[in-house]
């Protein structure tokens, strides 16, 4: 079982922070809206602002129009059709203005799909082999953040998961994922406060 806190030491020179999706589209209001991302977004404003330059931001990316989507996207965006880009305001696809400020130096990677890995470009940036940890914040706990934590664990990363700076939409699944990191994933995540990880992050 994971335990709380950064188990597995200190953290060092290697690290990077990846925000999930902290964009408009999913304000409180919106079709999309997760009620807990203004709690969270002075934590994750604090972590980027010590570390601007070592941090990745992902924004997710809709269908421009359900033919364009493939598979059971096609579905998805048929319920979600006012959010594909052919109707939504493009200013919601933006980060929030808090943490838009910080680009550059940081960097923002566009994805189509929950996960930040499947098209390759996160990859791409990580090949050097500088990293080696990465501080994972954002939204949804159980659905982006989780593709991100589940593709970096593949990728042989030591995972850390700020957890007063990610959020879901849905407390009860939230918890149970909060549960699955904890539980079943002891050796690659540890689940550790923003405090913490900026005392040992310098």
């Amino acid at each position: 079982m994971a335990g709380k806190g950064l188990v597995h030491g200190p953290l060092g020179s290697d690290c990077l922070h990846v925000c999930v999706d902290m964009q408009a589209i999913f304000l409180p209001g919106t079709p999309w809206g997760n009620p807990w991302m203004e709690r969270v977004l002075p934590a994750i404003e604090e972590l980027t602002a010590r570390h601007a330059a070592r941090t990745i931001f992902t924004r997710f990316i809709p269908a421009r129009d359900v033919d364009a989507a493939s598979g059971a996207w096609k579905r998805y965006y048929r319920k979600w059709e006012s959010l594909t880009l052919d109707h939504v305001d493009p200013s919601r696809i933006e980060l929030v203005s808090a943490l838009a400020r910080f680009v550059p130096p940081a960097t923002v990677v566009d994805k189509r799909v929950y996960s930040p890995w499947t098209e390759g470009r996160l990859d791409a940036m990580l090949t050097s082999g500088e990293f080696g940890t990465l501080v994972v914040t954002g939204g949804e706990t159980d659905v982006c953040v989780l593709a991100t934590v589940l593709g970096a664990i593949d990728r042989g990363f030591r995972v850390i998961i700020a957890a007063d700076a990610i959020c879901g939409s849905a407390d009860e699944t939230h918890d149970a994922a909060m549960t699955l990191y904890a539980s079943r994933f002891g050796e690659q995540v540890e689940i550790a406060s923003t405090e913490e990880i900026l005392a040992s992050w310098r």
